[in-house]
């Protein structure tokens, strides 16, 4: 059983997608960077505000000793924009690299050319010829 899993874990295929997995992470942490720290400032230029720390605040909370407010109820609107903006870098970068992918493989599959030999009329004078004799 052991063989076999040490078999099945160093297919091509999983280690591919065990290194993919990774990278992938680690470029969320770097598109989330550029999101909050280069994204969200310059959008928040338009708010006079942190652009991720916007909300539509349904409804007030009390304060309590401490002077928080407890108990409001909002719409994280600037999160959830920061996260979609996260979203669309990382889904387009991932086009761009399947895309590269899809065209050098397409390079590779290319079928070689057929042998250069005879033309048909070659041919049908080459059996006409024969039948003759």
């Amino acid at each position: 059983m052991l063989k076999e899993f040490k078999e099945f874990a160093m297919k091509g295929n999983l280690v591919d997608i065990a290194v993919a997995f990774v990278m992938g992470a680690a470029f969320n942490k770097v598109v989330s960077s550029f999101t909050g720290g280069i994204v969200s400032p310059l959008i928040g230029l338009i708010f006079n505000s942190d652009f991720k720390n916007q909300k539509w605040i349904v409804s007030e909370g009390s304060l309590n000793d401490a002077g928080e407010t407890v108990g409001e109820i909002a719409v994280l609107w600037g999160d959830f924009l920061t996260n979609v903006i996260d979203f669309i870098i990382v889904a387009f970068v991932m086009f761009m690299i399947i895309r590269g992918i899809t065209r050098m493989k397409k390079k590779e599959e290319a079928a070689p050319e057929a042998p250069q030999g005879p033309s048909q009329e070659d041919l049908l004078t080459e059996i006409r010829d024969l039948l003759k004799k």
